[in-house]
């Protein structure tokens, strides 16, 4: 069964440290053609539209695009502290192997 992708607790405190709904702004995570292994996540703060799913939790917002949706069915969008940076993942079980920059999957 196909469910919409969750937010972890720690994605959306992240977003409410960086003022991200304060500016009227939403973090977007889209799935694009391209990276090194045939898709590519583009994850940016932007500003929602009709079209979106809209998530939201601790008064943040996080957006996922109609045609982004069936790539993320089932993933969870996480946020991370290593010591080599901080920044939000995603964990996506539809993808079937994923490239060492975190960023690029196929399916």
């Amino acid at each position: 069964m196909n469910l919409p992708p969750e937010v972890t607790p720690r994605a959306f405190a992240r977003l409410a440290e960086i003022g991200a709904a304060a500016e009227g702004k939403a973090l977007r995570v889209a799935v694009e053609g391209g990276g090194c292994s045939g898709f590519q996540y583009e994850i940016a703060l932007d500003a929602p539209n009709d079209d979106d799913l809209v998530l939201t939790g601790e008064g943040q917002t996080v957006v996922v695009d109609s045609v982004s949706l069936p790539f993320l069915a089932n993933a969870v969008i996480d946020f991370t502290e290593e010591l080599i940076g901080a920044r939000f993942v995603i964990e996506n079980p539809n993808a079937t192997s994923s490239c060492g920059c975190g960023t690029s999957f196929s399916m």
